[in-house]
């Protein structure tokens, strides 16, 4: 089983930034005390803000200037997306990571964004890659209850030259669900990199009532083995929704178990 690299820093635990539920006190906690109970199998890694430059790729000044008005927002939103920055970097470099970030930035788009998200964490970490010419493609598995609409938005528009395949499952029994995933995973070429938009509301004790644990073991294991046959290994993940903190840690491990192996 191969080590992963968990990226993440103390200050995502602050949940004054906004009283939405992805803010909620106590929602990181668990996740982290089974990472720091489990040495041998993750090594945490501190990120570093984005940079103006690196949120400018994806979004546009007057997105960037509205969450700078608000100090500590635009703290903890570019830390988060220079989490997911580090994750991926990480995964070019051939250790899987995964990003324990928030706020989560899959319904930010260029100029707006909902849904609990600021900056497109997604976005900004691939379109950095990009920019300094590591990839210039990648898979995207989304697979939040909610369609991310803002990877679709800045990601899927080929507008930047860079060329996202992305999919967001709509089955809705858990079998064909992991069906539609390998079967999109086996018609893919041409990918320099595999990521996740991890969202775990869909689980059976979440808002989705859908996906069981052994289920995103599934998923964390179906990246692992296509990432080894397009990009040689090439994967990371970042956190996007789940909200029952009970039993998010418990979904979170199934998946990472699953990626790792």
């Amino acid at each position: 089983m191969e080590k992963i690299a968990i990226v993440f820093h103390p200050r995502y635990y602050n949940s004054d930034y906004s009283s939405d539920p992805a803010a909620a006190a106590g929602r990181l906690e668990g996740i982290m005390e089974h990472v720091e109970a489990h040495p041998e199998r993750y090594e945490i890694i501190t990120p570093t803000p984005a940079a103006e430059e690196d949120i400018l790729r994806a979004h546009s000044e007057g997105h960037l200037h509205r969450i700078q008005r608000d100090p500590l927002l635009y703290e903890l939103a570019s830390l988060s997306a220079g989490g997911a920055i580090f994750a991926a970097e990480k995964a070019y470099e051939g250790t899987p990571s995964f990003a324990v970030i928030r706020p989560p930035g899959h319904h930010a788009s260029s100029n707006s964004c909902w849904g609990f998200c600021f900056f497109n964490n997604m976005s900004i970490a691939l379109l950095k890659l990009f920019s300094e010419k590591k990839i210039s493609s990648a898979f995207v598995l989304d697979f939040d209850l909610h369609t991310g609409d803002g990877n679709l938005n800045i990601l899927g528009s080929g507008t930047h030259g860079f060329r996202a395949d992305i999919l967001n499952p709509v089955a809705i029994e858990r079998k064909e669900y992991l069906r539609e995933v390998e079967s999109h995973l086996k018609l893919l070429k041409n990918i320099d990199i595999v990521a996740a938009s991890a969202g775990f509301d869909q689980g059976i004790d979440d808002w989705g009532g859908l996906l069981l644990p052994e289920d995103y073991y599934e998923l964390g294991k179906l990246m692992n083995k296509y990432s080894k046959k397009l990009c040689n290994g090439r994967r990371f993940a970042i956190l996007e929704g789940g909200y029952n903190h009970a039993a998010l840690p418990i979904n979170f491990d199934a998946f990472c178990r699953g990626f790792a192996e």
